[in-house]
């Protein structure tokens, strides 16, 4: 029997029905697939850290008898935040991100404007020649970059050297700003791009008509692109906040390099360490949860601000 048919023969109300449902199951079909990745890959890792943070697992005697595992609640939180090397991790990997921030987005900035100018040859070259760090592996760019901060491997400080300048690229004070340059190089040219691609989809008669009204080209930048790029800035700007405190990589290939970096430099590489050098997963999984919860407030509150800013330039 057609599906026409069962309408006649069906009440309003089942008629109705019948046709919400065939109005409403193709679209869950297409968003399912979605949704049970969603679940899987990024819902149920965070429900289960904020489970596993929950508990604490300990042995009695020497060791022999079965680990006993038992709620504590807030405990591990606790723990954490009463340790000065986490809490020191913390504060180390905010003040990375005040530098890393604004020196990536600014310099995204300008090379997208340079490449988009209108003036530069070669734009595919350099794009393509930007972007490439970032498909080098954050290992990888940290043991490039380590032969090139070593004293005994490093032409930059040798040169540096014969000239009388004393350079240690690796000590407590330089430490952080050498690996600033690392992530500054890895994640540039992916920011870039994405402000080309805003560039690339703002109207050419802006920029005729900005022409004919005699604006040069800092003047078009500066009143007509920079305004028309604010969505993607804010969108990079949120990608590098994110990204800064997931620090992980870098300071842990260049660990073995430094004496000024230890097991708990930064909030990622002090809950690695706590769930496979100490075996505390429950302690790892809070301090987790405690960078997760750090991150969504500085995004949040920095889509906040700019949004009422955005408003009241309005």
């Amino acid at each position: 029997m057609s599906s026409a048919a069962v309408d006649r023969t069906a009440t309003p109300a089942e008629a109705q029905r019948l046709r919400r449902r065939r109005r409403v199951n193709p679209a869950l079909w297409f968003v399912a697939p979605f949704g049970v990745a969603f679940a899987l890959f990024f819902l149920l890792p965070i429900g289960y850290a904020v489970y596993e943070s929950l508990f604490k697992t300990s042995s009695s005697g020497l060791g022999l008898s079965a680990p006993t595992r038992s709620f504590v609640g807030l405990e591990n939180y606790g723990d954490a935040l009463s340790s000065s090397d986490f809490r020191s991790s913390i504060g180390r990997v905010l003040l990375f991100g005040l530098i890393q921030v604004p020196v990536m987005i600014l310099l995204a900035t300008i090379l997208a404007l340079i490449l988009e100018s209108g003036r530069v040859h070669f734009k595919s070259f350099f794009r393509v020649s930007y972007f490439l760090p970032y498909g080098v592996p954050g290992v990888i760019a940290s043991l490039l970059w380590g032969f090139l901060y070593v004293p005994a491997t490093s032409p930059i400080v040798e040169v540096l050297g014969h000239v009388g300048v004393h350079a240690d690229f690796l000590s407590s004070d330089t430490v952080l700003g050498s690996i600033v340059n690392i992530v500054t190089w890895e994640f540039a040219g992916y920011n870039m791009l994405i402000l080309i691609a805003a560039l690339q989809g703002i109207p050419d008669e802006l920029y005729e008509a900005a022409r004919v009204d005699g604006a040069g080209s800092f003047r078009i930048a500066w009143h007509i692109k920079l305004p028309l790029l604010r969505p993607s800035i804010i969108l990079a700007t949120v990608f590098t906040i994110i990204g800064t405190l997931q620090l992980f990589a870098e300071p842990l290939v260049l660990k073995p390099l430094s004496t000024a970096i230890n097991s708990s430099y930064t909030p990622n590489l002090s809950a690695y360490n706590q769930a496979f050098s100490n075996d505390n997963y429950s302690l790892a999984a809070a301090e987790a949860v405690i960078v997760a919860v750090i991150a969504f407030a500085l995004s949040f509150g920095f889509l906040r601000i700019v949004n009422r800013k955005g408003r009241s330039a309005w």
